[in-house]
């Protein structure tokens, strides 16, 4: 993590400084005063407040030095790409024998996403969501859920009979919704409590 000394006539005038310096707001910062800086005889500036402004750790680098040090503990070897998409951060994670990271379904990914997010945002001033994926996982199952659910409205519409797909966590849930929102003939709806919730699709 980048840090500065800095002095200045006033403990706020060395942080601006330092701020400036560094190009980072406040809540990006720790701060240390090493010298509060004083004044003397007829109020003639004696000594500089002094001060000491650390860089924190960003969620995505936090994310990433996580990543790195759980697949040293599993023996597993991963190249990083890592890519800023809007208001979240994305790191896939590419080579061999990383199914097990990924579990049934995405479930193992889901729940190490989850537990990234936790450790990255801990500390930091505002949330920013980070996206883990291995091999482009995510983007191959998002192409089978559209699928799926075109293939599954169509089954409604010719058997009129309503249609429970399987328990599905909550993003992918909302890809089959958003696939058929605007089908004429058939709507979503989901049931159930989490893990178990479910989308149901049926006749308008």
């Amino acid at each position: 993590m980048k840090e500065i000394e800095k002095q200045g006539k006033s403990v706020e005038e060395a942080v601006e400084s330092a701020l400036k310096e560094l190009d980072a707001k406040r809540e990006e910062v720790e701060i240390t005063v090493l010298e509060e800086g004083s004044r003397g005889l007829f109020g003639i500036l004696s000594k500089q407040a002094r001060v000491r402004v650390r860089l924190k750790e960003r969620p995505e680098e936090k994310a990433v030095k996580f990543l790195k040090g759980l697949l040293i503990r599993l023996d597993l070897y991963a190249e990083m790409e890592t890519e800023k998409i809007e208001d979240f951060f994305k790191i896939n994670l590419k080579g061999r024998g990383l199914g097990v990271l990924i579990g049934k379904h995405g479930e193992t990914l889901n729940s190490l996403q989850y537990l990234v997010n936790l450790v990255a945002n801990k500390g930091w001033h505002e949330y920013i969501k980070i996206i883990i994926d291995v091999e482009n996982y995510r983007e191959k199952r998002e192409r089978a859920l559209v699928e799926l659910a075109i293939k599954m409205a169509k089954r409604v519409r010719e058997t009129k009979r309503s249609i429970k797909l399987e328990p599905m966590p909550p993003y992918e849930r909302k890809i089959i919704h958003k696939t058929l929102q605007n089908d004429p003939r058939v709507k979503t709806h989901s049931e159930g409590e989490e893990p178990y919730r479910r989308v149901i699709i049926s006749l308008k």
